[in-house]
């Protein structure tokens, strides 16, 4: 049995560390990846790291990290991705990043108030130190706490996400393996049952019985919060197979079970075509990359609560609809020239 506890400590520590005043030298390799959400997106080297997070204390410069996740697993198989991939040690956080919003931030009017910044992270651990990270921050989250909302309201609800109900999701311990297998078999089980989908009838996606009566599905900014199988149905998944009629599943690059914790993702997790309104956008046609995580807790053995940051904003750019554009007209700033390439 392979004991986590001195990783988990370990990198707990550097992050929390970082997100005050830290070196990235002193938690990421010097050719360490960091991919992100846009506009973010992929970045590699100490330079490029520290830049990103000189922009988030520039913003927050109280910043405290918050962290409601925070798990470490072994990554288990995925025939659809690469075999370099299973095996890594990941640990997998999901929290905020809390502080007073003092300068813009990606355009975000700054708001002088606290804010929360929704952040879920996947860091792949080599010899003490990160060598890649996946981060999504909740941008959309923020534009709507600085009352600047550029979409069509949510059909969920939106606010701050709330903590694993048993308050038990910071596992800096060790755990027992069998524990978390048998909560990661659970939950590729339940993913099965949604790929048993007919087509028409979403009964016939035998997935509900690996889900408590009032499992709570706290979606991303855009998409909200819902609870029980109806709630999520009507507030989710029926919009979204409306939207992406031929959704697939790309693969994950993490795949971890932490005792009753699951985290699985890829980058994409998910692609599909954009064939129906979705989020008030017309269908496109276009063909969508989804950069998609979720973390799971599980209690007596079914899915009680899933926490599931997409990146919203780059789905949307790839759909044409560029959402810092909008969020600059909305504050003043429109474009006063076609954009390049028009009318070619």
């Amino acid at each position: 049995m392979t004991d986590f506890t001195q990783i988990k400590q370990q990198t707990y520590q550097q992050l929390h560390q970082l997100s005050k005043d830290g070196d990235v030298s002193n938690c990421y390799h010097s050719d360490a990846q960091w991919w992100g959400c846009h506009p973010f997106n992929e970045v590699q080297g100490h330079t490029d790291i520290s830049a990103i997070w000189q922009q988030l204390r520039t913003a927050l410069p109280d910043m405290e990290r918050r962290d409601s996740i925070f798990v470490v697993g072994e990554s288990k198989a995925d025939n659809r991705v690469s075999e370099a991939l299973t095996g890594r040690i990941l640990v997998a956080s999901m929290g905020c990043y809390q502080g007073t919003f003092q300068q813009d931030l990606c355009g975000i009017p700054a708001t002088k108030g606290v804010v929360t910044l929704r952040s879920c992270e996947v860091h792949s651990i080599v010899d003490g130190k990160i060598a890649h990270s996946y981060v999504l921050f909740d941008l959309l989250d923020l534009m709507r706490q600085a009352n600047v909302w550029p979409l069509m309201p949510s059909l969920g609800a939106e606010g701050m996400w709330q903590h694993p109900a048993t308050h038990d999701g910071v596992r800096l311990n060790s755990s027992e393996p069998a524990q978390g297998d048998s909560a990661f078999n659970t939950v590729i089980a339940m993913h099965n049952a949604l790929l048993s989908f007919d087509g028409k009838d979403l009964n016939s996606m035998q997935h509900q019985q690996y889900w408590t009566d009032n499992f709570l599905w706290y979606g991303p900014a855009g998409i909200g919060t819902t609870r029980s199988m109806s709630g999520f149905r009507a507030h989710h998944q029926i919009p979204f197979l409306v939207g992406f009629p031929d959704r697939q599943g790309s693969g994950h690059y993490v795949r971890i079970g932490d005792g009753d914790y699951v985290v699985t993702g890829g980058w994409p997790s998910v692609t599909g075509t954009h064939l129906g309104e979705w989020l008030g956008m017309p269908a496109t046609g276009k063909v969508i990359q989804m950069r998609v995580m979720d973390f799971y807790h599980l209690v007596d053995g079914r899915i009680a609560e899933n926490w599931v940051p997409i990146d919203i904003i780059h789905m949307l750019k790839q759909m044409g609809f560029d959402v810092f554009a909008r969020l600059k007209h909305l504050r003043g700033q429109p474009a006063l020239n076609l954009p390049e390439g028009y009318g070619e």
